[in-house]
């Protein structure tokens, strides 16, 4: 248990370097890379067929992350680009995706790595938030960088927010 917190850790503060100086956009595509990554470490312990501690403690990050990336869209980025853009749907749609994602988010947090489907839900998940990444970054951030969003200050709060749900969950 000691290394998926000290992995966490290792993550929170390699994110943290990254976007301090970062735009909105920056930010939540530095995060989008990132969970993209430990979703490959997670398929690679599946394939392997690792202890359920080493699966529970990726699942465990992959969870947290999207938990805090999700509620900063929702309290922050997202009602900015309700304001700035004319284009509601998009918006709509990234919430309904965080719902279904936070569903499966707490089914998973409800298993253990020994239960049936647990490694199909974290698949299953990934495969939900590649959607919702290709969504933003094709065609909702483009349009939001184009708006008259202050996109350096909405990342300052942003950042401010991560921090503080992160160390909330420590």
């Amino acid at each position: 248990m000691p290394t998926a917190n000290r992995t966490s850790h290792a993550t929170t503060e390699t994110t943290r370097a990254r976007s301090t100086a970062a735009d909105a956009i920056k930010l939540l595509t530095t995060d989008h890379k990132d969970v993209k990554q430990l979703f490959k470490n997670y398929d690679k312990l599946a394939k392997a067929e690792a202890a359920d501690d080493e699966r529970r403690a990726v699942a465990e990050e992959i969870c947290n992350m999207l938990t805090v990336h999700a509620t900063v869209e929702e309290e922050l980025f997202y009602p900015a680009a309700r304001e700035a853009l004319d284009e509601q749907a998009l918006l709509d749609e990234a919430e309904v995706e965080h719902a279904s994602a936070k569903d499966l988010i707490a089914q998973i947090r409800g298993m253990s790595p020994s239960d049936d489907l647990y490694d199909a839900k974290v698949k299953v998940l990934g495969e939900y938030i590649d959607h919702h990444v290709q969504e933003e970054e094709g065609e909702m951030f483009p349009k939001v960088r184009k708006s008259e969003l202050d996109l350096k200050e909405l990342g300052t709060q942003m950042q401010a927010r991560k921090d503080e749900l992160m160390r909330q969950m420590v």
